[in-house]
Order: C-alpha cells, then sequence, then structure tokens
C-alpha cells in the first residue's frame, strides 16, 4: 500500500534541500524526517538523496527520476483536497425538505425564501406530506430533514434536534355562533355545538381527543376534514365551532372573520420540531438551512 506521507515528506526535503527545513515546514521532528526519507528508499530499493555538506540533493538516478511524478500527484491530490473542502463550506446540489403543508405555508415559507437568497444555486424539493409519513421519509432517504407535530412515538430511525415553533390550539367560530362571544364555556359544553376536527389519525386530533378525554368527555366530530385551510372556510361560513393551533388562525381572528371561544381549561401547547434521519451525512446545504434557525433570520 502506498504511503502517501512518505511521499510528502520526500517532496519537501527535495524541495528545501534540508533536513532540517523540511522538519519546520512539517512541524514534525527531524529524526522523523530522516526517517520517513530511509523507509522510502527502502520501499523503492534506492537511494533518493545524497547527503551532501549543503543539505540534501536527489540522486540522479533515483530522486531525480521520481521526483517530477510525486509533485505532480501531490498536486492533483491537493486539489481534490482543496475541492472538498470548498463543497464543504458552499450550499449545492438539492436539498429535500420534508413537513405538511400548513408547516410549510406558517412556519417554513419565509426560512425556504431566506435561504433561496442566500443560496440560490441549491435545488430546494419540497415534500409535503402528514408527519408519520415524513419520518417514513426521513428514514428511508426521502428527505434531508423533516419538520413534525408534537408530539411523536419515539422512534430510532431518526433524531429530533429542536423546537422550531409552539402551537396553542383553540376552539373558534364565525358569525353564526355570535352568541359564544365572551361566553366562558367548559368542554363538556362544546358538545352542544356542531364541531369540525381534522380527521382521525393525525397528532393534531389525537391531541385534542387525549385533551377532551382526560376530562372525561368524548368529543364527537359533525365534521371531519382533511386540512387547516378547509376547517377555517367551513367554520368561517357557519357550519360549527373548529379547533386548530391559533397561529394558523391568526389572520381570519384579526380579520374578525373568526373569534375565540373562551374555553377552560384551555389546551396544552404543542410544538413543532426539527428531525434528521439518525446516521444521516450533513452537508454544508443541510447546515445552512438548519443554521437559519438558530440564527433568527
Amino acid at each position: 500500500m502506498v504511503n502517501l506521507e512518505l511521499y510528502r515528506v520526500f517532496y519537501t526535503v527535495a524541495r528545501c534541500g534540508s533536513l532540517t527545513k523540511a522538519a519546520e515546514e512539517l512541524y514534525i521532528s527531524q529524526p522523523a524526517v530522516s526517517q520517513s526519507i530511509k523507509q522510502l528508499e527502502t520501499q523503492l530499493g534506492t537511494p533518493l538523496f545524497n547527503r551532501v555538506h549543503k543539505g540534501m540533493e536527489l540522486t540522479a538516478q533515483g530522486g531525480e527520476l521520481v521526483f517530477g511524478d510525486v509533485e505532480k500527484a501531490l498536486q492533483l491530490l491537493s486539489g481534490v483536497e482543496d475541492r472538498l473542502a470548498e463543497l464543504r463550506q458552499s450550499a449545492t446540489g438539492t436539498l429535500r425538505i420534508g413537513a405538511s403543508e400548513t408547516i410549510f405555508q406558517y412556519i417554513l415559507a419565509d426560512k425556504i425564501v431566506a435561504y433561496h437568497k442566500l443560496y440560490p444555486q441549491v435545488k430546494i424539493d419540497l415534500i409535503s406530506d402528514v408527519s408519520p409519513k415524513i419520518i417514513a421519509q426521513l428514514k428511508s432517504d426521502g428527505c434531508d430533514i423533516g419538520f413534525l407535530n408534537l408530539p411523536i412515538e419515539e422512534d430510532d430511525g431518526i433524531r429530533l434536534t429542536d423546537t422550531v415553533a409552539l402551537l396553542s390550539d383553540i376552539f373558534v367560530a364565525g358569525e353564526a355562533f355570535s352568541r359564544l362571544k365572551g361566553k366562558r364555556l367548559s368542554v363538556w359544553d362544546l358538545q352542544r355545538y356542531p364541531l369540525l376536527l381534522l380527521e382521525p389519525h393525525t397528532v393534531a386530533r389525537a391531541a385534542v381527543d387525549h385533551f377532551a378525554e382526560s376530562l372525561g368527555v368524548k368529543l364527537q366530530p359533525s365534521v371531519e376534514v382533511d386540512s387547516w385551510g378547509f376547517m377555517k372556510k367551513l367554520v368561517t361560513d357557519g357550519m360549527g365551532i373548529g379547533c386548530l393551533p391559533r397561529e394558523y388562525a391568526q389572520r381570519r381572528l384579526d380579520a374578525g372573520e373568526l373569534f375565540e371561544l373562551d374555553v377552560s381549561p384551555a389546551m396544552p401547547t404543542r410544538s413543532v420540531g426539527m428531525a434528521l434521519p439518525k446516521n444521516g451525512n450533513m452537508p454544508f446545504s443541510l447546515r445552512a438551512f438548519i443554521e437559519l434557525f438558530s440564527s433568527g433570520k
């Protein structure tokens, strides 16, 4: 097997013309330099240097014959190392981001736009799906980073790294239920009204069901919907009372299209977490995207 370090020492000694100067440049001891030269000469079966009073001189039948090839080889390797270092410090290629449509819209949109302005050469693939399917994508190398509604069951195939947003689930209604404005309601009271909840087998639905059941209430929705956008439209149009994160309804709340019901007790805060494959690579393009969340950009 070729020992590249021996050739690096040979090249440095030949260029410096001195064991002492080569040792200083390589940050190793002079005996270590001398030993490396002897080892390489043994491997090649020929002397590489003549020891002269001025220092070290390449032999005509050994050192001079191989010096040019060694120089070219080391320069080629140096170029490879430089290119790899550049790749580690520049964002290129494709960044695959997995999240639900709502997380993309309300939490990630600004970050993605900011990232694109900083690194326009990176192609961004957006993989929109529910959290369980994003987890599956992370585990099968289908995406590089995922953003999940928490809590989730522990999974050895991924690692949660950070919380990127907090979600406050609230009950909202439209003008058709204006009689409930300012009225204190219990979770028991909600059973008397038509309820719109997200479809089963979602983290958000599990959260509201668990909350109600902890109070001894089994909420029976009149309508189950598959998206927050559809829920907001139906609630605004008077179909019933909806339950969704305040952060996702803020625009309609501010516009007066919806109002928040005073329900006691309030639901616990949930969060959105950042997840990575358990043993995935961390190229600069991915590290740069993650950095946006810690830098506050």
